[in-house]
Order: C-alpha cells, then sequence, then structure tokens
C-alpha cells in the first residue's frame, strides 16, 4: 500500500518510463488473442458497448467484418445475424488489444503483436488498411474486402517473416524517439514513423525469399501508407499503459477511449472499472462535399496515445496537423500543448520536441488535475460519417468529457489503496473542487 497518491503517482511515472515496446509479430487475431479462438467474436473499440447501441462506423465495420469470416453471404444476411445477437462483442481493451475508430477486429484478420521487454507484457492492434473507403470508418463494400484479404494472405505473412529474422523486432521507443524530432506526434501525423519503419524494414524484406511481385506489391503499399505506424503507435501506448496500470493505485488515466456512443476511462487507483459520459464529436475540416451535419460522434481506442501523453497532448511536434484539423498554426500547436501540460504530472524525458526548446512530451494524466482546472485532454481524430458504409469525411480534433473525470475522482475516495488519512483528505478535496467548478 502506498502512504500516498503521489507517491503512487512517482511508481507509475517511472514504470513508464522504464517501458520498452518493441514490434515482435504478426499473428492472425485468433492466435493472439484467446477470447477469438472459438465462437463468432468480434472486437471493438471503447468502453462495452452492443449492437443496438453501436452507430453506423461500427455497425459498418461488423458487416464488413461478418463478410469477411465468411459468416454471412450479403450484407442483409449480415445485419440478420447481428440482430439477432449471434455474434458476441468484446472491448479491445478488456483482452489486451486497441483498434482505432470501429476497432472491430474478427479472428482471421492479422494483428500487430507488440511486447514490453522490461515489463512482459504484451499488446495488439489491427493493421492499418491505408486511406479511402476502409473498414475501420465503416466501408464494406467489395474494394475493402479485396484489401482485408490480400492484408491476410500477403502482407502479413511478409511482415511476420521478417520480424522473425530481426532480433527482439523493433524497437519502437528508439523509432519513436527520432521521429517525434521530425515531426510527427503519433495520432493524426504518423509520416516520419512510417518512414523510417519502412527504411528498417525494406532490407530484410527484400531479401526474403518470396516472389517478387509480393515483395513489390508490400513495399509500394508501406510507402504510400502515412499513417501505418498509428496503429503500431497504439499497440505502444497500450502495452506502456498497461504496465503502468500494474500499480493499483494512484490517480493516473490509464485508458481513454470511445465507442461512438460513450466516452470511457480507466485509473490507475480504480483498476478496470470504466468511467463514462456521452461522447462529444470531432469539429474540423472535412473532405469535398461533407460537412459538419456528415459527422459522427466521437469513436476508437486511439484515444490511447493522449492518455500516454502523445497526439493531441504533443501537438506542437506537429504544428503542420494543426491545418490539417481545422485548430490553427503554431501558435495554437504551442498553446495546445501548454495547455496540455497543466493536467499532465511529469514529461517523456524519451519523447524530446525541438520546437518545445527539447522538452519532453506529456506523461501521466491526473484525474484531479483535470477536475481542478477543467481542461480536458484535446485528442486528434478522423472523422467518420456517420452512415455505415461511407467511410472518412475528413479530420478535427475533440475533447474528452469532464463527467468521466468527476466521475472517477469521487470513486477514487472509496479505493482502499491508499491511507486512511489520504482517504480522508481526498473525499474532502472532492467535494470542494467540484463544488468551486460550479
Amino acid at each position: 500500500m502506498y502512504s500516498s497518491i503521489a507517491q503512487a503517482n512517482e511508481a507509475i511515472i517511472e514504470r513508464i518510463k522504464a517501458a520498452r515496446p518493441h514490434w515482435v509479430a504478426v499473428r492472425p487475431a485468433k492466435d493472439a488473442v484467446a477470447e477469438l479462438a472459438s465462437g463468432r467474436k468480434l472486437l471493438h473499440a471503447g468502453p462495452p458497448i452492443a449492437w443496438e447501441e453501436m452507430t453506423g462506423p461500427m455497425r459498418g465495420a461488423c458487416i464488413g467484418a461478418s463478410l469477411f469470416e465468411g459468416w454471412a453471404a450479403s450484407e442483409e444476411e449480415a445485419v440478420r445475424m447481428l440482430e439477432q445477437g449471434e455474434v458476441a462483442f468484446i472491448p479491445c481493451h478488456h483482452v489486451g488489444a486497441v483498434g482505432p475508430m470501429g476497432g472491430i477486429t474478427s479472428a482471421s484478420m492479422p494483428v500487430l503483436v507488440v511486447r514490453d521487454v522490461v515489463h512482459g507484457n504484451s499488446s495488439c492492434c489491427n493493421l492499418n488498411e491505408g486511406i479511402g473507403k476502409v473498414m475501420r470508418f465503416g466501408a464494406y463494400g467489395d474494394d475493402v474486402q479485396k484489401r482485408l484479404r490480400w492484408m491476410r494472405d500477403v502482407l502479413a505473412p511478409v511482415l511476420q517473416e521478417a520480424l522473425s529474422r530481426m532480433e527482439n523486432g523493433v524497437d519502437l521507443t528508439a523509432l519513436m524517439a527520432q521521429a517525434i524530432t521530425m515531426g510527427d506526434e503519433f495520432h493524426q501525423r504518423n509520416i516520419a514513423a512510417s518512414s523510417l519503419l519502412l527504411r528498417t524494414l525494406s532490407p530484410v524484406i527484400a531479401g526474403l525469399d518470396r516472389p517478387k511481385a509480393e515483395i513489390i506489391d508490400v513495399l509500394q503499399f508501406l510507402s504510400v501508407t502515412d499513417q501505418f505506424f498509428l496503429n503500431l503507435a497504439m499497440a505502444y501506448s497500450k502495452a506502456v499503459m498497461d504496465a503502468a496500470a500494474e500499480i493499483k493505485a494512484g490517480s493516473v488515466v490509464t485508458a481513454m477511449t470511445r465507442n461512438g456512443r460513450d466516452f470511457g476511462i480507466r485509473v490507475s487507483g480504480t483498476g478496470d472499472r470504466w468511467f463514462t459520459a456521452p461522447v462529444n464529436t470531432p469539429q474540423g475540416l472535412f473532405f469535398t462535399g461533407y460537412s459538419q451535419a456528415d459527422a459522427n460522434p466521437d469513436i476508437g481506442d486511439s484515444a490511447i496515445t493522449e492518455t500516454l501523453g502523445i497526439g493531441g497532448a504533443a501537438m506542437i511536434a506537429a504544428p503542420g496537423v494543426t491545418r490539417f484539423v481545422g485548430a490553427g498554426g503554431m501558435g495554437a500547436a504551442l498553446e495546445t500543448s501548454e495547455e496540455m501540460a497543466e493536467i499532465y504530472l511529469s514529461s517523456n524525458p524519451l519523447f524530446q520536441i525541438p520546437s518545445w526548446d527539447f522538452r519532453g512530451a506529456c506523461l501521466g494524466l491526473d484525474i484531479r488535475r483535470v477536475v481542478e482546472t477543467g481542461i480536458t485532454p484535446l485528442i486528434n481524430t478522423g472523422i467518420a460519417h456517420r452512415e455505415a458504409g461511407i467511410g472518412q469525411v475528413g479530420a478535427g480534433t475533440v475533447r474528452a468529457p469532464l463527467l468521466c473525470f468527476e466521475k472517477a475522482l469521487e470513486a477514487l475516495a472509496e479505493y482502499p489503496m491508499i491511507s486512511l488519512a489520504q482517504h480522508q483528505r481526498l473525499r474532502t478535496y472532492c467535494k470542494i473542487t467540484i463544488i468551486q467548478r460550479f
């Protein structure tokens, strides 16, 4: 038992700083997640949710996964099966996984496997499909199915064979430490990290004893998929925060996620319990022909990057992103990161940001600071169309709802992870802080 929340938080911060996740494998999801090994089950982003509560993009991805697995031969058959409860749904976070946007992952889909070589825990995430109409944004047509089959039958085996020839896989910390100095924040912008990854993998891939056409296709795909590294950044952040969550005390957020209906957080001192509130809808820039009226409410596990302290919290590392998401320019990027620094406890010496005078990225999101200041985490995000089958229509930013953090802070005062005196002080703090805000 820790004598104070501060002492627990210090231990969490040190555990985060010590983590060293490596990308070690690409496997079928059923081999990486035991829960997918039998029956009709789908992983999804966000806190728990039922089919009838899902918004369009997640429903579209469920239809796409049902077609991909061969559970249904048509859209109509897939919808009927899903409506009748023939498919079970599991939050990615419940099984050591994460998934962007809808997060829908089925047994035969390949996943990236990341292992923290210091703490021994692993995490996984599905592979980035590229841009255009993709399943993570709710599209499920023939072109989406064709790409998914190619990823399963060609891309995944090539990547796995390449990783098997690399001792300890790819050191993601070292790669990300470089990429953040080159303009990435690892949520909306991953161009540098994806390029560095391609530079690392391409000599190994080129030397594989596989058909030349496969090698060319894989290298071409990696060369044009600027956001390929996003899924690795998510798995990286999940592995780090899961290691931090082993300390069952303190006030540090260990997960933030959204399912299109609810925004949910987990906190170190309250274990696996979810604290939820209705999600907000992203604001941003839209592709030609679309507008704010088309935007789906916030969705996806990718806020695990902001949980770690990158993504929107590291906007100053990637000021070019602010224009892409409609949030201003260099001044806005600096203002955002300075504001976010008020609600995080520390900085990450591994991810130093040149445009922030080499300060480290934020680290240790504290529910107490969020509630006390009223500042909520800013999240960089893609924007999905609210209807199934259409896909991405823009990009923007969104704020986490304050209510999640208020609920978590009130609950933390009831958990026996710190001394009795600390409990009394925390309960008093909760009452005073929340009353003062109103």
